[in-house]
């Protein structure tokens, strides 16, 4: 269905996640992944959304067939892709331009070969017949009432060849009728500087109107596709996430950030950019790949300070510190505890923890030095916040926050003459006056333990069934006493409506692993609302 757009068409945002972005390793977009991302691009309120190359094959064919049926674009208008006609054929008898036209899509994107090495070599026909090529298609699907884009493949490798025929190859295109005139850095190997030189001459040589799709093989790609913004393009081509083929696209939530808060452009619905982060990592989920922690406006690093001296600074000032206010794209600052924390970043995180501290400087004090104590030894606050939380109500309130008392647990490994193993775990502890003996069996010796520990608190607190194990991490920290470690174990716990991360430190694994655990399931009843134990 047509998307009606508040916008008007002075400037385009295209996406081509469900096509460039499909050619990342690692990625392998069925059907229904297609649709949920067209939805959330849809959601996010960017103009174009290029859905694939029907007729090439049945995924894409289905996919355009089915977004027909299944998605009611508010504000996108979905994109066909595909390449000119076939040397020496007409456009209006080639099977693949007739696919483009059975798709059903208003919006075409043709490609076409602008360097001369390639239209020699790779499509095997004379550069004339290529100018033709392009002139035929574009008329066509003109003529059958199609909005046309093309994207000049290789241009900037194809300039430098030869600038006058790439730069025919664009006349051609935009005579014919295309709207807009794509110039492709499709091997990424160019510079921002030469980017812009280059898309202001042809700019000024053509009078074609011009658009951007730049590859991030020398990391510019964000940076180029804004420089040709400065020398005059109206159109760029992004991918969500930066998803692509070798290194990747230009990232299509930093350019429209950049484009929305650094320039002035509107290029997005009112309200849409602050829901860039949680777009962002739906689309990571949707591709099943962990969102990057330290991208750009939406990254769970984007707006974190671990330095005490910026600490200070952002006390006084969050500006001091943050180019812009992460809620204008949907994220939050956050304070980490290290090492390096002072009073200030004590004092903020406390407060985005919720917990009051009272200006208490002595407090304040004791926790900095608890902090620099425990990371001595191999903790790691700055990625174990529900950790950090328990150590500050500790100090606050003046004793360790308890709703059990551990006697003793233990883990046995047994291995058996079958070559099986055998993995059990006994947990002894007291809660709520009672004493509770559980004892499981597990995967490993810390699966075990889990179970067990679970075993022995569900009968007290309920709460605790719907917690989940979600990730584990062990890290061996350099031995200081010959070949004696020291071991470092994350965990990531869910309810189901969050999630936390803890931390233990030991000489072995197992012993790592059971403070973790116990911090996890401490901070679940506290998440729960449960009140401590007396």
């Amino acid at each position: 269905m047509t998307a009606t757009s508040e916008l008007d068409d002075s400037f385009h945002v295209f996406d081509t996640t469900l096509r460039d972005g499909a050619q990342r390793e690692g990625i392998n977009l069925t059907v229904a992944d297609k649709l949920a991302i067209a939805r959330h691009l849809d959601d996010f309120g960017v103009g174009f959304i290029e859905g694939g190359w029907p007729g090439a094959n049945p995924r894409d064919t289905e996919f355009f067939a089915r977004a027909r049926q299944e998605i009611d674009f508010r504000h996108a208008q979905l994109v066909a892709f595909g390449a000119t006609r076939r040397a020496g054929a007409r456009a209006s008898e080639d099977p693949q331009v007739k696919a483009l036209l059975d798709s059903g899509a208003e919006v075409i994107t043709l490609v076409a070969k602008s360097h001369d090495r390639h239209v020699e070599l790779a499509l095997r026909t004379t550069l004339d017949e290529n100018l033709e090529m392009v002139r035929d298609t574009v008329s066509y699907l003109r003529e059958q009432g199609r909005r046309v884009f093309v994207d000049c493949e290789h241009f900037f490798d194809g300039y430098r060849a030869n600038p006058e025929y790439a730069k025919a190859v664009v006349r051609a295109a935009a005579e014919a009728g295309a709207s807009v005139v794509i110039l492709c850095d499709t091997n990424g190997g160019m510079l921002p500087a030469q980017v812009q030189a280059v898309v202001s001459t042809v700019l000024a040589d053509t009078g074609a109107r011009l658009g951007i799709h730049a590859q991030d093989d020398t990391g510019c790609a964000v940076a180029n596709t804004l420089a040709a913004v400065d020398a005059g393009a109206t159109h760029v081509q992004c991918t969500a996430n930066g998803y692509g083929e070798r290194v990747g696209n230009a990232n299509l939530f930093p350019v429209v950030a950049a484009l929305e808060l650094k320039y002035g452009k509107k290029v997005l619905p009112e309200g849409a950019l602050r829901e860039m982060t949680r777009i962002s990592h739906a689309i990571a989920e949707v591709v099943n790949l962990t969102p990057s922690t330290h991208q750009p406006y939406v990254g769970v690093s984007a707006f974190a300070h671990k330095a005490g001296l910026h600490a200070s600074a952002i006390k006084v000032d969050p500006d001091l510190y943050q180019h812009i206010d992460p809620e204008l794209v949907g994220n939050t600052m956050r304070m980490l505890v290290s090492d390096m924390a002072g009073r200030a970043s004590i004092e903020l995180k406390g407060k985005e923890l919720g917990v009051d501290l009272g200006g208490d400087r002595e407090l304040v004090g004791r926790v900095v030095e608890r902090v620099k104590e425990r990371e001595l030894k191999g903790y790691t606050y700055e990625a174990a916040d529900a950790s950090f939380e328990l150590l500050l109500r500790g100090e606050v309130e003046g004793r360790p926050l308890r709703y059990f008392e551990v006697e003793s647990w233990r883990a046995i490994v047994e291995d058996r003459p079958d070559g099986t193993h055998a993995n059990e775990a006994t947990v002894k502890l007291y809660a709520k006056g009672e004493r509770i003996v559980a004892t499981a069996e597990g995967n490993g010796p810390v699966n075990a333990l889990d179970r067990a520990l679970r075993v022995a608190l569900e009968k007290i607190y309920p709460q605790l069934a719907k917690l989940e194990l979600v990730d584990y991490k062990v890290r061996i920290l350099e031995g200081v006493h010959g070949t004696e470690s020291t071991t470092r174990v994350l965990i990531s716990t869910s309810d189901g409506s969050g999630e936390w991360s803890t931390v233990g430190v030991a000489e072995n694994v197992i012993a790592a692993s059971w403070q973790a655990l116990e911090d996890a399931y401490t901070y679940g009843l506290l998440r729960a609302g449960v009140e401590p134990a007396e």
